[in-house]
């Protein structure tokens, strides 16, 4: 099987089931958004929900993609910064125990975070206090061997730094290796919609994005902006919802259904589908089986608060993922 390296924030989720979108509306904080927030806003926002029952586990987009790819066997690694504190210590014991390989830089500020709070309809909205997380050392970022490995998935809240992003694509397209970037938030696509479009065209080979992303990326409708991407890439996948995904390649297309689930919390959901699919591709299987895949693991784990299940899930998506 293959190897996948995945690079993004490294941070923590303190997950906040809330009753009503008023909350989101007096705290500044477009529903369905992520809006990156200071340490300070970030504390006021935790302290307008502090009646609230709150989870917290190791996160991040990318982090939790492959994490996802650790509990099913896949060989995997993992780069990110996280502060010399009990949180980041959480986040890499979390990997770590799923099996991943860590090229984890260390930083004195404290361990980033993200406040997610989750809307009586599933939608997720975050705030996020990137702290040490967003330390890349273009050093370090420079010399990595991605020749390590066959897959890269880059995360799609990093393309706020272009110069991060542009080098990390370039070196590991240099290196042989496949690229794919999941898109990571509307607005954060709608700020940096030239550069994407720029970096999608040079270097990507596979981009994941759900319809708000596509829409964000290409103007269109999710059907119109699958063709728009998969023009560019090899691959092009659009989520949408409940509805499924969509995958494209070349001239053929793939309609992927969901499966049957108790829906709880959507907060993985996207992060966990790159999961399956990535695993089946790495695996060699079909770009269907993939997607299968894809929704196999976001299926479950929204029947789970947080981007985390049990090893008992675990065991028994393992043995539908063959």
């Amino acid at each position: 099987m293959k190897k996948i390296l995945g690079i993004g924030n490294a941070l923590v989720d303190i997950m906040i089931p809330i009753d009503n979108d008023s909350i989101l509306e007096e705290l500044g904080l477009p529903k369905g958004s992520m809006q990156l927030v200071n340490k300070l806003r970030s504390g006021q926002v935790l302290e307008r929900v502090r009646a609230y029952e709150k989870s917290q586990s190791a996160g991040g987009s990318a982090a939790n993609t492959i994490h996802g790819l650790g509990m099913l066997g896949a060989k995997s690694g993992f780069i990110g910064v996280v502060g010399e504190d009990e949180i980041g210590g959480h986040f890499v014991r979390d990997m770590v125990n799923a099996g991943v390989d860590l090229h984890m830089v260390h930083s004195k500020n404290e361990t980033g975070r993200v406040v997610a709070l989750v809307t009586p309809d599933f939608e997720r909205t975050f705030a996020t206090h990137l702290g040490a997380s967003a330390e890349f050392s273009m050093e370090f970022v420079n010399s990595f061997r991605y020749a390590d490995y066959d897959y890269i998935l880059i995360e799609g809240f990093l393309v706020q730094d272009h110069k991060l992003v542009s080098t990390v694509a370039e070196k590991a397209k240099s290196a042989g290796l496949i690229t794919a970037i999941d898109l990571c938030s509307y607005n954060v696509v709608e700020a940096n919609r030239d550069f994407l479009n720029e970096i999608i065209t040079k270097y990507i080979d596979i981009v994941f994005a759900n319809e708000e992303e596509a829409k964000a990326l290409t103007g269109l409708e999710p059907r119109m902006a699958l063709n728009e991407i998969a023009s560019k890439v090899k691959i092009a996948v659009v989520k949408i919802g409940s509805k499924g995904s969509m995958i494209r390649s070349g001239e053929a297309t793939w309609d992927i259904g969901v499966i049957n689930v108790q829906p709880v919390d959507t907060t993985g959901a996207g992060d966990l589908y790159a999961s399956g699919f990535l695993y089946g591709l790495s695996a060699g299987k079909s770009l269907k089986t993939c997607g299968e895949y894809g929704s196999i693991l976001s299926g479950n784990v929204i029947e789970f608060i947080g981007s985390k299940m049990d090893k008992e899930r675990w065991s028994m998506i393992k043995a539908e993922v063959v």
